[in-house]
């Protein structure tokens, strides 16, 4: 309301203004008028008669300036050689003749007083000829200042009125057009976050329907990302409690124990337990932060073939460990390729080390990487005992474990994966080995963009 009413109050100085001079050109028509026709009146009358010139002042002449506030009237009529026939000897005079009989107006004084005058040429017929007689008539300012207040101040109310019609018309414009506002706004602030239903309906205006949408697909980011806490709280929460149980039954054994050699041990049961527990929160973070999506990603170009090399080298010593050959096959010396590396290298980390844990000693592990068909293809072959088809779907579950007796799984590895992998808009797939051979093939293929 302010910056509507306060632009069109700016305007009323500018409008009084502008009327003011519109009411006073016109108040001096009326005037100027009146004196013109006053004095073509008397102008009329006048007549030579035996070379003597007579000007009778008619009385209509003069009842052209009768009013409630009649002004003082003036007026002289000069013959050929100026010489005064009738009226005021000292009325107005103009500061020049007049050009032909085009009547001439003029301001003047009168006693002291302001007066508005008009002089006419008058032809006069005579023994000697034709020469011009003059007609002057004036009057005060009287009417012609109370006309000019009359038509500004009506003008002045005019404008008042007129903006504030304009400021209630405003309000009740804009009151009608924010209940709808008012009203999407109440529907926002009732809105159940469990049972959430959409703002944008049939019932919305259509101006307000972008808005609606806005917030519907903002709710449902937002609620997504509060389900992501949420289920990372409740999984780390019921994931941790146990280890720390563990840890700290550990850690009470060794206090206990009196001997150096068993209080050693305990100490190395607890480094096992912290690693364990170390590996589990990073899979927690590296599980959160795929759920948040490729659009949440903050991706850079990367080399794939360099990523997939440093993971493997920190699992060799773990492939050493085990007794497996790691092997890793690619024709390629660089991959470019746009992504997260920390989540590619999870995805590398957790499918190595699924294949390492199960494959017997003595086994293998081949890690391929192409490219082609507008794709990149990662596959992960092991000589294990395989995942029956019945359960290829579940391994990806978050904390289910087909051997629940290795103590060293988190059930979470094969959930990162999958994550990480739709963070990359790629796919995985499980099966057997293209060989014919015992283990499993695991096949991720990542689409790559123009």
């Amino acid at each position: 309301m302010l910056r509507l009413g306060v632009p069109l109050a700016a305007l009323v100085p500018f409008n009084v203004g502008t009327t003011y001079l519109d009411a006073r050109s016109t108040a001096d028509l009326v005037q100027d008028r009146t004196l013109t026709a006053s004095a073509r009146v008397i102008a009329e009358r006048i007549q030579s008669i035996d070379d003597v010139i007579e000007a009778p002042i008619p009385p209509a002449a003069l009842e052209m300036f009768v009013s409630d506030e009649p002004d003082r009237v003036v007026y002289r009529v000069l013959d050929p050689d100026g010489d005064l026939i009738t009226g005021y000897a000292d009325g107005p005079m103009p500061p020049t003749p007049p050009k032909g009989l085009a009547p001439m107006h003029f301001d003047g004084m009168f006693q002291g007083r302001p007066v508005r005058a008009v002089a006419l040429a008058q032809p006069i017929v005579s023994a000697a000829g034709t020469r011009n007689g003059l007609v002057v008539v004036g009057s005060t300012l009287r009417n012609h200042d109370r006309l000019v207040s009359e038509l500004w101040l009506k003008a002045l109310r005019d404008q008042v009125l007129l903006v504030a019609a304009a400021c209630v018309l405003a309000v009740y414009g804009l009151t009608r057009g924010l209940a709808r506002l008012t009203r999407l706004r109440d529907r926002v602030l009732a809105r159940d976050p469990e049972r959430p239903d959409r703002l944008a309906d049939e019932a919305l205006p259509n101006e307000l329907r972008p808005l609606a949408t806005a917030l519907d697909d903002a709710f449902v980011r937002i609620e997504g990302d509060v389900a992501i806490q949420r289920r990372f709280v409740a999984n780390a929460a019921h994931q941790l409690r146990t280890p720390l149980t563990i840890l700290k039954t550990q850690a009470n054994v060794g206090l206990a124990e009196a001997s150096p050699e068993a209080a050693r041990e305990a100490l190395r049961a607890v480094d096992r337990s912290v690693g364990a527990m170390n590996r589990l929160v990073n899979q927690l973070l590296s599980l959160a932060r795929a759920e948040r999506g490729t659009d949440a990603l903050r991706k850079a170009p990367l080399d794939l073939v360099a990523v997939l090399r440093g993971r493997l080298d920190d699992l060799a010593p773990l492939a050493l460990e085990r007794g497996v050959d790691l092997a890793f096959e690619t024709e390629a010396t660089a991959l470019p390729f746009v992504g997260h590396e920390t989540l590619l290298g999870e995805i590398v980390v957790n499918l190595v080390e699924n294949a390492l844990r199960h494959a017997p000693e003595g086994g293998e592990v081949v890690v391929r990487l192409t490219s082609g068909d507008g794709a990149i293809e990662l596959t992960v072959e092991d000589t294990g005992p395989g995942i029956p088809e019945a359960e290829r779907e579940q391994v990806f579950e978050r904390f289910h474990r087909l051997d629940r007796s290795d103590p060293s799984g988190t059930g979470l590895g094969l959930s990162v994966v999958r994550e990480a992998i739709a963070a990359h808009d790629g796919t995985i797939a499980l099966g057997p080995r293209a060989d014919g051979r015992s283990g499993l093939r695991v096949m991720v293929r990542f689409p790559v963009s123009a």
